[in-house]
């Protein structure tokens, strides 16, 4: 119980040196910004702490098309000219910053690491779209995938989709979806998703302030998103889908550290009640985001590593 008084104590000490660099840094607090300026803000440093990026056999921007005829950016990434498996991947941000560029180094390593295809995917953001756009467009580049893969040159037989944050419960909502559709999706990669209506599990308040991703933060976040009087919908809370049975495999992985880990935790319980296939990482003393430091976060790695093993063994192209 004591680590609950401080929960610092927690952190491993490059997690700490990482977050104690950030407090020096003077970052403006979110809620201070425009969206256009955390977007902005975010785009700057989104690689500081990631790998080199990697070269791919493929790296190729198209488009994909809304249901509205909003053309929607997407980028393809492969490690060979070989017919693929595919994973759609959406980026996180709270649904308000982000974008295929802020997550290229974290989909060329699931792309390397998984030995597929990644195409990432650049949905509509609020506040000019609010909710439900990011989930309409989400579903529609699932399905244009799904219809354009042999165009592409890729395995549309083998797909699944994924996401960090943000683009996690889009992906965890477009496998409930796919699954009402009789689309079959081989897994469903979840990172740290947001699965809950609202900020009130107790992870939600031991790490409310001081661990990246913060309780002002997340207003913030839900406020440019999503209206108060709707924030039940299953499709911005996938906690509350009135089922779950028959949706595809998952993998899980989750930061202990992070207000959103016991509803990531709650959400993976969901699906194994629902005899769904559920296999579950959590990384010991990192906070959210940490996925996208493996310059400095060891665990950063480890989760490239077993995010890819996950989808070879989904898409049985394990490798002996």
């Amino acid at each position: 119980m004591s680590h609950l008084r401080n929960p610092r104590a927690l952190l491993t000490p490059a997690m700490r040196h990482v977050l104690d660099r950030m407090a020096r840094a003077g970052r403006p607090p979110l809620h201070a910004l425009t969206p256009q300026q955390a977007r902005d803000f975010y785009a700057a440093g989104a690689d500081i702490l990631e790998p080199r990026p990697l070269a791919l056999a493929r790296v190729e921007d198209f488009t994909l098309t809304a249901r509205d005829g909003h053309p929607l950016p997407a980028r393809l990434y492969a490690p060979s000219d070989e017919v693929l498996p595919v994973l759609v991947y959406f980026h996180g941000g709270g649904f308000t910053i982000g974008s295929i560029n802020t997550h290229d180094v974290l989909c060329r390593e699931l792309s390397r690491h998984g030995h597929c295809a990644v195409i990432s995917v650049d949905y509509r953001l609020a506040p000019e779209h609010r909710f439900p756009v990011a989930v309409h467009d989400a579903w529609d580049a699932l399905q244009a995938v799904a219809a354009r893969a042999g165009a592409l040159g890729l395995d549309g037989a083998r797909l699944a989709v994924g996401g960090d944050s943000a683009g996690g419960t889009l992906a965890g909502v477009c496998a409930l979806q796919a699954r009402d559709a009789g689309l079959p999706l081989a897994l469903q990669l979840l990172i740290y998703p947001g699965c809950a209506a609202h900020a009130d599990t107790p992870s939600h308040r031991t790490f409310a302030q001081g661990f990246l991703l913060e309780d002002t933060h997340i207003r913030w976040f839900f406020d440019h998103y999503i209206a108060a009087e709707v924030r039940e919908d299953w499709r911005f809370a996938p906690l509350n889908a009135p089922d779950a049975e028959g949706v595809a495999p998952a993998w899980i992985g989750l930061a202990e550290c992070d207000p959103l880990v016991d509803e990531g935790l709650l959400y993976a319980d969901k699906l194994r009640a629902a005899a769904v296939p559920v296999g579950l990482e959590i990384y010991r003393g990192v906070t959210h985001e940490f996925i996208k430091m493996g310059r400095v976060i060891p665990e950063a790695l480890q989760a490239h590593a077993d995010a890819g093993r996950a989808l070879r063994h989904a898409f049985q192209t394990e490798q002996t």
